[in-house]
């Protein structure tokens, strides 16, 4: 067996593949001592697991000593390839593919150079050098101009930058079918806010306004939408929650509207999302 091969069980499955494809690929290879077609698949596996020098890792479950295991994973017969990457099985193939279709399924899983680039980029950005980081996502998508993801990035940090327009205009140039990803859509919203509160008053004066007169709603609504721009998101929506309470049908129901794009932009795990989905539902009932 060689260097990047290894034998897998039930009790080591979480760890061996689930864990180790967050940072690597791994190829899952269900078989048994007494089935042919693995044995010609099998030395395949473990050829160009080498060959590829550690870019991928093969594990190999004997599907006779792991029953459940292989029930559990879908296993109707063997051989059976199931393809692990960030903790997720992403494709699968069965029966006893020849090398060329084996390579080409291979290649299938594996991070593009631009998405190695981008993770670079992003680790970057993340100690403080958007400059660098936002050179490494240009060369990113030179290398994958259909690369959603490093898209989206070059946009979060332009926006983090208050270059909403032109992260606008990234955002905008993507296909249809991008633009629904739920990070690109939150993106989308951010710049479309950001735009919309481009040449208000700052947060203080507006907060001013609103001491001085509970009921100037617009100046609530122009200090929710500045919130939002700041990513305020609590104070954003604590503010516009008030409107729908003071006024739902104020300017086409801008309030509750605004509401919803920020759920999109905190997506459907967050708590302050849940939170506040449940008090605007109280508020309009």
């Amino acid at each position: 067996m060689g260097t990047h091969t290894l034998d897998v069980t039930t009790n080591t499955f979480d760890q061996e593949v689930i864990e180790r494809s967050k940072q690597v690929p791994v190829l899952v290879d269900f078989w048994a001592p007494w089935c042919g077609p693995c044995k010609s698949l099998g030395p395949i596996l473990e050829k160009l697991a080498e060959e590829y020098g550690g870019r991928f890792v093969l594990a190999k479950v004997n599907s006779d000593e792991n029953q459940a295991l292989a029930m559990d994973w879908g296993v109707r017969g063997i051989p059976s390839v199931k393809a692990f990457v960030n903790g997720e099985q992403v494709d699968e193939f069965s029966g006893a593919l020849p090398e060329g279709l084996v390579r080409q399924f291979i290649d299938g899983i594996m991070p593009s150079p631009a998405e190695d680039l981008r993770v670079q980029a992003m680790e970057t950005y993340r100690k403080g050098d958007g400059a660098a980081a936002m050179a490494m996502l240009v060369k990113a998508r030179a290398m994958d101009p259909a690369h959603g993801g490093v898209v989206a990035d070059m946009a979060e940090i332009l926006l983090d930058q208050a270059e909403a327009e032109a992260a606008k205009k990234l955002l905008d140039s993507l296909p249809d079918a991008a633009r629904e990803d739920q990070r690109v859509a939150a993106l989308i919203a951010r710049a479309d806010i950001a735009l919309k509160t481009a040449g208000l008053p700052d947060a203080a004066t507006l907060e001013q306004a609103v001491a001085a007169d509970a009921d100037d709603l617009d100046a609530r609504l122009k200090l929710a939408n500045v919130r939002i721009a700041e990513q305020r998101l609590d104070q954003a929506l604590e503010q516009l929650l008030e409107i729908v309470q003071r006024d739902r049908s104020f300017q086409d129901e801008a309030a509750r509207k605004t509401m919803l794009t920020v759920f999109e932009m905190l997506g459907p795990e967050s708590d302050l999302a849940r939170d506040y989905r449940r008090r605007l539902a109280g508020a309009l009932h």
